[in-house]
């Protein structure tokens, strides 16, 4: 008998996934661009698994031509860049004044040793707060990855009037002193004290870095508004859960640019199913979690509007009238991004798109869009919620309560998407918030825990104005209708003619009123 069959089953499971022989015979030659032109066998190409976290050694350090740089001085700590980041390319330190002249000690250069010291400010919430309150003060810096960084300048976006971030040239010189920084946080300076951690914030929960399971290196287009509803939505549930849930993705772009072998962007197990099946799959792998006991395990469905609401919507409706527990997250794009912006029945009227294109006889989408929101309040017991990134309190505190919730729960996340929506790099998180505003895509709640009535359950808080048709601005009178809302995005320029609306885009303002008058009506609010 061989020394091969004398070994376990076990151990020769072990033996064919070893984690080490992957990163040495496929991992760092591909990263060198020196791998072979025939990929050697191993048991993890033979499962088609890729090992967790190898998309931290992609680098797209040279795809932009600029990089954000950060004035300590202008900072007040509000961390919006950090959680708005689609690529996690930056973090946040709070320190204390013993914690940063330590680690300064280790840098050499007395030049690189001043540039350290100016990343350090005092802000209000870090500084102020905690020396009137005889605690020791901290610190506030913030750093970014040069290799994860694509150069969308999102983060710049979001800071706004503090401009404590703005965009330079990015050189060979600039890119080599930034991953000094990245050494140095890495290396010398400690992370974020629980100290200076507010659980009850939920922005303080992205200071938990070690919490982490998504560290940049998405194969995602530079801005996307997806991944950055996938990254705040994974850390909400890993610095509750740590890394005691999984994941599965249906077929589609959130697929795509997590799992571009050899690289994959997720710390916890995660599997991608079918396009329209992956709630189904999903049932799978509660049973069998729940037969071994891991109930407390927790699962994340993800996919596009199309593959949940559209193709797969039996598969998502079969799945929630089960009872189970199980959390599903909806990438809500408008379109089938990932092949080349199809029209799904998630689609805005009015919207030019394939398969609704703008022509003689038809002026792009003509059916009224598909609200899967109140589909899902008919289903028994069924937690759901209308979230966007932007307003990202009520997105961390939502999706929270969907993980707590005993049952099956249902995330519908507005997702921007830059060449399908036809908007800049840097404008998700500005049409994540303009969709909430024009009531485009209306924030709400709706938790079976608070009472037997629509009205009881349906919660229509952090929607500007939510009594009212329109918001409109107190001070200049600007009516944010969705009439505002489409002159700003490219996939309805061909409705306007010298800014006047088209027939289609007035049709497309009326179904949207109408669907906020019934969600007003279901909330006690007409």
């Amino acid at each position: 008998m061989s020394k091969e069959k004398e070994l376990t089953s076990k151990e020769i499971n072990e033996r064919s996934l070893d984690l080490s022989r992957f990163k040495e015979n496929i991992l760092d030659p591909y990263v060198k661009g020196t791998l072979i032109k025939d990929i050697p066998a191993d048991g993890l190409a033979a499962r088609s698994l890729i090992p967790p976290l190898t998309a931290t050694r992609r680098s797209f350090a040279y795809i932009g031509s600029e990089i954000p740089a950060f004035e300590a001085e202008k900072c007040v700590a509000c961390m919006e860049c950090v959680i708005q980041c689609p690529d996690a390319a930056i973090f946040s330190r709070a320190n204390t004044a013993d914690e940063v002249d330590e680690a300064l000690k280790s840098v050499k250069d007395p030049n690189g040793r001043e540039r350290f010291k100016k990343r350090f400010g005092k802000t209000t919430k870090l500084w102020d707060v905690n020396e009137k309150q005889g605690k020791t003060p901290a610190y506030f810096s913030i750093w970014i990855h040069p290799d994860r960084c694509k150069s969308c300048g999102e983060c710049v976006a979001v800071c706004g009037d503090h401009k404590a971030l703005s965009m330079v040239p990015r050189n060979e010189t600039v890119v080599e002193d930034f991953r000094k920084d990245i050494d140095f946080i890495s290396n010398f300076l400690p992370h974020s004290g629980q100290d200076y951690i507010n659980d009850r914030l939920y922005i303080d929960l992205f200071m938990k870095e070690k919490d982490w399971i998504y560290h940049g290196g998405a194969g995602s287009c530079s801005g996307c508004g997806e991944i950055t509803a996938l990254k705040m939505a994974m850390t909400a549930t890993s610095t509750k859960y740590g890394k005691n849930f999984v994941i599965v993705a249906a077929t589609g772009c959130n697929s795509v640019y997590s799992s571009t072998y050899p690289y994959n962007i997720w710390g916890v197990p995660w599997t991608n199913s079918l396009f329209e099946n992956a709630p189904a799959v999903a049932l799978g792998v509660r049973m069998r979690l729940d037969q071994e006991g891991k109930k407390d395990t927790k699962i994340w469905v993800t996919g596009g509007d199309g593959a949940m609401l559209d193709i797969g919507f039996q598969s998502l409706s079969r799945a929630i009238a089960t009872g189970r527990d199980i959390n599903i997250l909806v990438l809500d794009t408008q379109v089938y991004s990932n092949t080349g912006g199809q029209t799904s029945t998630s689609t805005y009227m009015g919207q030019i798109s394939k398969m609704s294109t703008y022509g003689q006889s038809f002026h792009g989408k003509r059916e009224r869009r598909k609200e899967l929101g109140p589909i899902i309040m008919m289903h028994p017991n069924a937690f759901v919620a209308q979230v966007s990134p932007a307003y990202y309190n009520h997105f961390l505190k939502t999706v929270t309560e969907a993980i707590e919730y005993p049952g099956p729960s249902v995330i519908i996340a507005y997702s921007a998407c830059q060449p399908e929506h036809g908007i800049a790099d840097d404008a998700s998180y500005e049409r994540a918030k303009a969709a909430v505003v024009s009531r485009a895509f209306p924030l709400f709640v709706y938790d079976p825990r608070k009472g037997a009535s629509l009205k009881e359950r349906l919660d229509l808080k952090s929607n500007p104005s939510p009594k009212d048709d329109w918001h409109k601005d107190p001070k200049t009178g600007q009516l944010y209708d969705f009439t505002w809302f489409a002159q700003g995005e490219g996939r309805f320029s061909k409705q306007f003619t010298n800014k006047k609306p088209s027939e289609e885009i007035a049709k497309s303002q009326e179904d949207r009123l109408n669907n906020w008058h019934l969600l007003q009506e279901m909330a006690g609010l007409r």
